[in-house]
């Protein structure tokens, strides 16, 4: 999921005042936003407040070499205070957060700050430049400045920026920046496109909720899914082929490399190849229960205190003689 926006970067040559250590570069990003990242940013925002409008917090991530790529992995909320007169951020609370995080997270490292509002305001200036500030800041790195909406009823609407200077002395340049908008992508590994599929699965639901499903309910709706894909690119080729949808080279050279990486074997072997991993996983199964078992029998025998035995007292009847 990329952002659609379109985005032009231009350069300019920094003032020939002095100039902050958070405003001494203008490199345009590619930022890339993990789902955790955006899942726990939703947490702390339900979390808020009810005289809050808006949450802040600090991200991490990596940054490739040339510092033009940013990952947002992780994230962690800091408390602040926000009137229409000033602001208060948690200062110490954030650099302990962030101490503990680095340690736990060596490669990760900090790369700007989120707000649960889509409103860029003076404030948002002071705080976009602490985070990008030099000793504590993300120097000679620029900061990334998300916002998510968050507003109850409607889409989610997500934003990234980095700031540049604006100011025609070194006192108006602190207090000020242009936040300057860069083109972001929400990425989510293989392995979490199953839970996000459940869990988008309940927004139609009244009551928002969707019932797990097992493995086998999770096979079955995996090869539903995938007949359902190739009868739409097989209706495609159809179409094209007929003349009645224009042809895309993009699309048949994606089909051709895809096709090219098919194993070429029929169907029954497929089907022999199948039953067999079927039962293979079958046997597997049997032989860890049957241990577990015996592990689990073991450990009571080890455990079981087996005492003396108790004196066994034979009562002799008496015998009586006719």
């Amino acid at each position: 999921m990329a952002d659609q926006g379109s985005y032009i970067h231009l350069a300019r040559p920094l003032p020939s005042v002095p100039v902050p250590h958070a405003q001494a570069t203008t490199a345009p990003l590619n930022v890339t936003i993990h789902t955790q990242a955006l899942f726990s940013i939703l947490d702390h925002s339900l979390r808020r407040n009810v005289d809050q409008d808006r949450v802040i917090g600090t991200l991490l991530g990596v940054r490739s070499d040339d510092g033009t790529e940013v990952e947002i992995r992780n994230c962690f909320g800091v408390g602040h205070n926000e009137s229409q007169e000033q602001v208060e951020v948690d200062m110490e609370y954030h650099k302990t957060m962030l101490g503990l995080h680095l340690k736990a997270n060596p490669r990760e490292v900090l790369v700007g700050w989120y707000a649960t509002s889509p409103e860029l305001n003076t404030f948002s200036a002071l705080i976009q430049n602490f985070y990008a500030s030099n000793g504590e800041g993300t120097f000679p790195h620029p900061a990334v400045h998300l916002t998510i909406s968050t507003i109850p009823g409607q889409d989610i609407s997500i934003k990234t920026y980095i700031s540049s200077a604006v100011g025609v002395n070194p006192e108006r340049i602190a207090d000020n920046c242009l936040f300057v908008p860069v083109p972001h992508e929400i990425r989510y590994a293989e392995s979490e496109k199953s839970g996000l599929e459940l869990i988008a699965g309940g927004k139609n639901n009244e009551d928002r909720t969707v019932p797990v499903m097992t493995d086998i309910g999770a096979l079955e709706k995996a090869v539903e899914d995938v007949l359902g894909m190739l009868d739409r690119v097989s209706n495609y080729v159809s179409r094209v082929i007929k003349g009645d949808a224009p042809a895309s080279t993009a699309i048949g050279k994606f089909l051709m490399n895809t096709l090219s990486l098919a194993p070429k074997v029929n169907a029954a072997d497929v089907e022999r190849m199948f039953n067999s991993h079927i039962q293979d996983v079958l046997m597997i199964s049997y032989l860890a229960n049957t241990i577990r078992t015996q592990i689990d029998l073991s450990g009571r025998l080890a455990t079981y205190n087996f005492g003396p035995k108790d004196p066994i007292t034979a009562a002799v009847a008496p015998t009586t003689t006719k």
